[in-house]
């Protein structure tokens, strides 16, 4: 079933409408981790407010002369993200609940895109869009006063 599902995406198969052809794609981003500072709230010229935090995941692995055996160091690398929540509900639930230091997983997709700072230069961002955010532990997570 999940072969089937994947072939879907990853043959030519493609919906025709018209001389249009739309093919399947996926952007999909899953992340475990802990929320590195409390949400805040955003809106800019008047546009749907959005939620934002910064989520750090963490890989760890095992360096020196055997990976299997209990020898070598352990070295870690942390990555952040920066998660931007625009669903309404999801939006207002996170921003009132999520705390520095909650474990959090959060499935969305990732967007990158462009901004001027207010030294008027153009950087680049990448975000990830959230539309599911699932509370894994209530360590920091209280309600804002």
């Amino acid at each position: 079933m999940v072969l089937h599902q994947l072939r879907q995406f990853v043959r030519h198969e493609s919906d025709t409408v018209g001389s249009l052809v739309l093919e399947r794609s996926m952007n999909r981003v899953q992340l475990l981790g802990r929320v590195g500072q409390d949400p805040v709230m955003r809106q800019v010229d008047g546009r749907n407010p959005v939620t934002i935090f910064s989520l750090a995941t963490n890989e760890m692995w095992r360096t020196g002369e055997s990976e299997v055996t209990q020898g070598g160091d352990i070295s870690q690398k942390t990555t952040w993200h920066r998660i931007s929540v625009f669903r309404p509900g999801l939006r207002d639930v996170t921003y009132q609940y999520v705390k520095k230091g909650a474990r959090l997983y959060v499935e969305g997709k990732i967007d990158y895109g462009e901004y001027t700072d207010k030294n008027n230069v153009r950087r680049q961002a990448t975000t990830i869009i959230a539309d599911n955010v699932i509370f894994l532990s209530d360590g920091g997570m209280k309600e804002k006063a």
